[in-house]
């Protein structure tokens, strides 16, 4: 089974990905940026744009998912936002049309949260830190810059399941996901302290440079 993530940036994929991951054996985490990260390291900096609209990485995450989950025992886990149909159609439509078993859930919010989100987050602090105030702000501005457009999108039908996750926490969406696509998580034994410590170092791990 792949589980499709799909949300706005700053959204809570990656973080509810690899609290799915914690807590479902045999389970993997296939990031779809990896393949874009890869394909602009090869471009110069002045031809990137948006990777995604490259063929070569929808095709690229086709393949990718396609071979891991022919040959992978376990739950595959892709957090990712996409939310032009056409694109959608090529990565998440063309898995199922192979046969593969595909959950896909778009999370979403209220702008207001998901502003908060972005400022708590690793691009709040933990960036500031690792990379300096201007690269925190020119990633805060791209996900605020795509913000209403995604979660506009995501909300269309194309686009379900849909999960509301203003009032609910980490573990509480990876349940949610979990219930819904019929997988058994192990029990959540994170005190308080500890799982916004777990948070805060897979936002620091998650950290992109450009």
């Amino acid at each position: 089974m792949l589980i499709w993530i799909n949300g706005p940036f700053g959204g809570g994929k990656t973080q509810t990905a690899y609290e799915l991951h914690r807590r479902l054996p045999g389970s993997v985490v296939c990031d779809p940026e990896e393949v874009g990260f890869g394909l602009h390291r090869m471009t110069p900096a002045r031809l990137r744009g948006d990777f995604q609209d490259l063929p070569a990485w929808r095709q690229g995450v086709y393949e990718v998912l396609d071979l891991v989950l022919s040959r992978h025992q376990g739950t595959v886990i892709a957090p990712m936002t996409v939310v032009e149909p056409d694109y959608f159609q090529e990565t998440v439509g063309r898995l199922r049309e192979r046969g593969h078993d595909v959950r896909h859930f778009a999370l979403l919010a209220e702008r207001e949260t998901v502003l908060l989100r972005l400022e708590e987050r690793g691009l709040g602090h933990a960036l500031r830190f690792v990379a300096g105030k201007e690269a925190s702000l020119r990633l805060e501005r791209f996900a605020v810059a795509k913000l209403d457009r995604c979660l506009e999108r995501l909300s269309l039908p194309e686009f379900a399941a849909h999960i509301q996750t203003d009032r609910l926490t980490v573990p509480q969406v990876a349940e949610s996901i979990a219930e819904s696509a019929g997988v058994v998580l192990g029990s959540n034994t994170d005190g308080r302290l500890r799982g916004r410590l777990r948070r805060a170092w897979t936002g620091v791990k998650h950290i992109r440079f450009f």
